[in-house]
């Protein structure tokens, strides 16, 4: 017996299942990311970053296969903000290690002989 690929009731039960799965992503990944303590978050966000490098890199692949203009300009799309997202990624760890940067001793003027 052969399944019906476009069978209504199967799409709906695996469009059930989807939106099933996402849901509880969504409330497992806020509860995971509030638990956080403060010190680890940068480690964590060079690792995010590091996860936005693959997701671009996979952008770009699926750029490569698009044939359609649909295809192609939301694959282009894609690849413009995945780099946005990996970029603005950078930017805040970069900020976020300034903050743990010690301030530097303040230089004496060679005029002063206190």
């Amino acid at each position: 017996m052969s399944r019906n690929l476009y069978d209504p009731s199967e799409l709906m039960s695996n469009e059930i299942a989807l939106l099933a799965i996402f849901i509880l992503s969504v409330f497992v990944g806020f509860e995971v990311v509030s638990k956080v303590s403060t010190t680890l978050h940068t480690p964590l966000m060079s690792g995010a970053n590091a996860i936005h490098g693959v997701i671009l890199v996979g952008a770009i692949v699926v750029a490569d296969h698009a044939k359609t203009t649909l295809e192609i300009s939301l694959a282009i799309a894609a690849v413009i903000l995945a780099t946005i997202n990996m970029v603005g990624g950078f930017v805040v760890t970069d900020r976020m290690l300034q903050m743990f940067k010690g301030k530097g001793k303040p230089k004496k003027d060679k005029g002063e002989d206190k």
